[in-house]
């Protein structure tokens, strides 16, 4: 329970930021233990193995990404501009 009031108790940016650091370090340890597959004394696959891996990765990154670009793009309020004579 005091972990929950200290949570709440914290803005929004330690918020965020405690989180994606939690998160993202987990992705490039991850990444480390994925990259671990390509010992070729130990693991059998061509280029079209590799190919699709990263295809996925890099899909489910853009995915990510717009999702934060979104939100950026969400706070743009449109306006129409005055042409100058």
């Amino acid at each position: 329970m005091a972990e929950n009031n200290e949570q709440k108790n914290k803005t929004k940016r330690e918020r965020f930021v405690a989180i994606i650091e939690n998160r993202t370090n987990k992705i490039l340890d991850d990444l480390d233990s994925l990259g671990k597959c390509s010992n070729k004394k130990n693991y059998e696959y061509d280029a079209n193995d590799v190919k699709q891996v990263f295809y996925e990765i890099e899909k489910k990154i853009k995915e990510i990404r717009s999702l934060f670009q979104e939100y950026s793009h969400k706070k743009n309020r449109f306006s129409l501009k005055k042409k100058s004579n």
